[in-house]
């Protein structure tokens, strides 16, 4: 459902409310913005679309621009779009914020607006400077929108690395010639380099397993743990555990 309502009149603001549109749909989802020309499907009921979008809302930024308190006539009428949603959204109990967009734009006072409306001027606004850095500008309000609906999922924040990415998988089956692999890694892992082998070579402390049916070449094995080899074998197997330091005092 959508959480933010954009109210804006037709001639004035409504190339901020284009702006705060696409700023906040790029950071928490078309699908949690909604203004009316790009919301509403050509075909679609107009005020059941509108209504049933704001009752669904968590809070109405109405754009106020510096021709806004002109358009008296409109505003005094009850069916006047931009009135009406206003008054729908304190009816519902939705936070109303009122944008004041440009330099030119005062506060909005309770003497130039009607009854049901007044309240709109006791409410604290954000100025929207279209002038100078926009972009500054509609970031600004969008940290606002996060504060104010915090379950709002902000889509620039990175989540967290599901499981199966930080594993580290071999899918590469038999290897003939040098492999690197590089990334997290879990278990044991040595330091060791090894060169001239020719066949399965395990340094360090740690198990190896062998489930091939068929292994050539010698097999050089040093450090502690146990070896598991299963199949044919073609070759020298080298295997030399490690002893504590007090057996080989013993021996002497």
């Amino acid at each position: 459902m959508p959480h933010v309502f954009i109210n804006y009149r037709t001639g004035d603001g409504e190339r901020t409310a284009a702006l705060l549109d696409q700023e906040l749909s790029r950071r928490f989802g078309q699908d949690r913005v909604f203004r009316a020309s790009r919301s509403i499907a050509p075909g679609q009921a107009y005020p059941e679309a509108l209504l049933t979008a704001l009752r669904r809302s968590s809070v109405l930024l109405a754009v106020v621009g510096p021709d806004w308190t002109n358009f008296r006539s409109r505003l005094q009428d009850p069916e006047d779009w931009v009135r009406k949603e206003i008054e729908t959204a304190f009816e519902c109990g939705l936070m109303v914020v009122p944008v004041l967009d440009g330099r030119k734009t005062d506060r909005l006072s309770g003497a130039t607006l009607p009854p049901e409306l007044a309240r709109l001027a006791d409410l604290q606004s954000v100025p929207f400077d279209t002038t100078h850095d926009t972009e500054a500008g509609v970031r600004r309000i969008g940290d606002l929108i996060s504060e104010l609906i915090p379950e709002l999922r902000d889509l620039d924040e990175p989540g967290e690395p599901s499981p199966a990415s930080s594993t580290v998988h071999n899918s590469m089956g038999d290897v003939s010639g040098t492999a690197v692999q590089a990334g997290d890694f879990s278990g044991d892992v040595g330091g060791t380099i090894v060169k001239g082998s020719h066949g399965p070579v395990h340094t360090g402390s740690g198990s190896i397993y062998n489930n091939s049916r068929h292994v050539s070449g010698n097999r050089y094995i040093s450090g502690t743990g146990t070896t598991y080899t299963e199949g044919d074998h073609h070759g020298d197997v080298h295997q030399r555990f490690g002893e504590p330091e007090q057996a080989r005092d013993d021996r002497r």
